[in-house]
């Protein structure tokens, strides 16, 4: 089997093409190094695939590229993240890198004979829609990113309803772990408290979030590729929530040091709190996936929903594994 990662340099991209090789795909990967963080560190991500005999890596913009690779799996991680950046100016780069590029792809593939396409959203899309979040909400994104990334999930959608693209829409809630993006709360929040310095919190710490940890999304991504399931969404998350300050506590404990901490003006948008509802779906196969949020795990499959404490030992050594990723990072930057 053949499988395209798009955005294979990045977080989620490189320990997918890593997951895929180790499955027996043949895999390629494209990634342009957009500036949004430091080349160096996605060399880096994609460092054990380049020395695989089954990996063909393409430096090209998606929207350079006048044809795609022939294959049987399209993982379309390749995106333009952050919330706050998405503000003003920068908004065009959104719509090209979120919007346009997703719909050349799709428009690409519409004829091929494939048998999935993932694409990959965010639970940016929820924005202030009501609690919990469930895939059938009402959606109301609250930030220019979470706007590109509902269309770009649209697009999926009448690409699968008009031309029968078999793409499923896989929406991200806050992933961590190796590799972790340096402006993402983790990767800032250890690196401050390792090095001494000041964590600035938007808000007064109370906002809620839902983790995931980057093995459960890399799963996620391989069960919806071997499912039979077309046109649908699912979240990918823990199916727990834990303050930004009792996040904080936990890597004080991890780290065994005190956290410098300076509260700011809740920033724009960001919602307050993320809830989610897995595994209701009536098309369930795959089910809502999730394994290991901090600290509870939850994994749903078919129509049956499963909540359990997570050993606290195997929680605090994925938290330790993102400590010591960043601490080399940090020796990189």
């Amino acid at each position: 089997m053949k499988a395209l990662v798009t955005g294979c340099a990045g977080f989620i991209g490189s320990h997918l093409t890593e997951r895929l090789l180790k499955e027996g795909f043949e895999v390629i990967g494209i990634d342009c190094f957009t500036d949004y963080y430091s080349r160096e560190i996605k060399e880096k991500n994609i460092e054990n695939a380049l020395n695989h005999d089954e990996f063909e890596f393409i430096e090209k913009d998606i929207l350079n590229m006048e044809e795609y690779p022939e294959v049987d799996y399209i993982f379309h991680e390749a995106a333009q993240a952050g919330v706050r950046a998405s503000w003003g100016k920068s908004f065009e780069i959104y719509t090209r890198n979120n919007i346009e590029a997703t719909q050349k792809l799709l428009e690409f593939y519409k004829n091929k004979r494939i048998r999935k396409f993932v694409f990959a959203s965010s639970s940016s899309v929820y924005g202030d829609a009501e609690l919990p979040m469930k895939e059938n909400s009402l959606l109301k994104p609250v930030s220019p990113y979470g706007v590109t990334k509902l269309a770009a999930e649209n697009l999926c959608y009448l690409y699968w309803k008009n031309y029968n693209v078999p793409i499923v829409s896989l929406r991200y809630f806050t992933v961590y772990g190796p590799r972790q993006r340096p402006d993402m709360a983790i990767h800032k929040f250890v690196k401050a408290i390792l090095n001494d310095e000041e964590i600035t919190v938007f808000g007064d710490g109370t906002q809620t979030r839902d983790f995931t940890f980057i093995d459960d999304a890399v799963e996620a991504n391989i069960l919806m590729a071997k499912s039979e399931i077309e046109g649908e969404v699912f979240n990918v998350g823990g199916g727990s929530r834990i303050s930004v300050n009792e996040l904080i506590e936990l890597l004080e404990k991890i780290a065994e040091k005190n956290a410098k901490i300076k509260y700011i003006e809740k920033q724009k948008g960001r919602s307050c709190h993320v809830d989610i509802l897995l595994g209701h779906r009536s098309r369930c196969d795959a089910g809502s996936y999730a394994v290991c949020s901090l600290p509870i795990a939850c994994y749903t499959t078919g129509h049956s929903r499963r909540i359990v404490r997570m050993d606290h030992q195997k929680c605090c050594h994925k938290v330790e594994t993102v400590c010591k990723e960043i601490r080399r990072i940090a020796m990189l930057i």
